[in-house]
């Protein structure tokens, strides 16, 4: 057997065991399936009124040059221009409130052309759905609004967090989709529309090779990382011993390093310290 084959058999034993609270999952599930993406964030939200009428899956966004870019899991707009962010965390450091924060800063600035009036800004709903009870409190979901600590009022500036308590079981349709969340196969999930898109992405020719394709990417884009962490490990090793001579300019060793003249002038500040 291949080394390709063998990799292609770990990856249909892996399929098996993935459930929707797994990224590489998760962004098959609700990719070019409206529908399923209406359907959950009616019950995040409770508005059983939402209407989704787009959704992309890993939306890259970055307006800023030189700042953070985020890639969302699940991006949808409703109706009424409303934008909705849904973040799977699997580990509680993703769930981190700074998190939280700057992804509804980036969808702000993604939202706000030149031109255009604050008020202009759509109300926006970042949605962390953690696999633990991330407050500890039992709560099925957990509402962030600000509010003026003065008047005891809602701020009302249109944003909104929700944590959801991915470990909730409660008999309503979130404890319900919870479980579903959790499922590894359609036969044990309660809604039809979860079941019938997961039967497709494991039990379906197609979907399974589309989801081994996913899989082969993320393989990739982790070996293209970690090559690219390595290497810029070696710049900074490189740059540190170049200061270490002090016959360097500081433009040099950026030159010669590869580094940034900023990333050497803040390595040459942690020497002095």
């Amino acid at each position: 057997m291949t080394t390709a084959e063998l990799m292609h058999q770990k990856d249909l034993e892996r399929l098996k065991a993935l459930r929707p609270m797994d990224d590489d999952f998760m962004r098959c599930l609700f990719k070019d399936n409206i529908p399923l993406a209406q359907f959950v964030l009616r019950i995040l939200t409770g508005k059983d009124d939402l209407i989704i009428t787009s959704c992309e899956t890993q939306k890259d966004m970055k307006r800023l040059a030189g700042a953070r870019s985020i890639c969302l899991d699940a991006f949808g707009t409703d109706s009424a221009g409303k934008k909705y962010d849904l973040e799977i965390q699997r580990a509680e450091k993703g769930a981190e409130p700074h998190r939280a924060r700057y992804h509804s800063s980036v969808i702000d600035v993604e939202n706000l052309n030149a031109g255009q009036e604050f008020h202009e800004l759509p109300d926006t709903y970042i949605i962390s759905l953690v696999e633990k009870d991330f407050y500890e409190k039992g709560e099925p979901v957990y509402p962030i609004e600000r509010i003026n600590l003065i008047t005891g009022k809602p701020f009302e500036d249109g944003e909104h967090i929700l944590y959801i308590n991915g470990e909730y079981r409660g008999n309503s349709p979130l404890g319900k989709l919870m479980h579903d969340f959790n499922c590894t196969t359609a036969s044990d999930m309660n809604f039809e529309l979860m079941a019938e898109r997961t039967r497709y992405l494991k039990e379906n020719s197609k979907g399974v090779s589309e989801m081994c394709r996913i899989m082969e990417d993320m393989r990739e884009e982790s070996l293209k990382a970690g090559i690219k962490m390595g290497k810029k490990a070696g710049a900074i090793q490189t740059a540190k011993k170049m200061l270490a001579l002090g016959k360097y300019t500081l433009e040099e060793i950026s030159g010669i390093s590869g580094l940034s003249l900023e990333e050497v002038k803040k390595l040459e500040a942690e020497k002095a310290i």
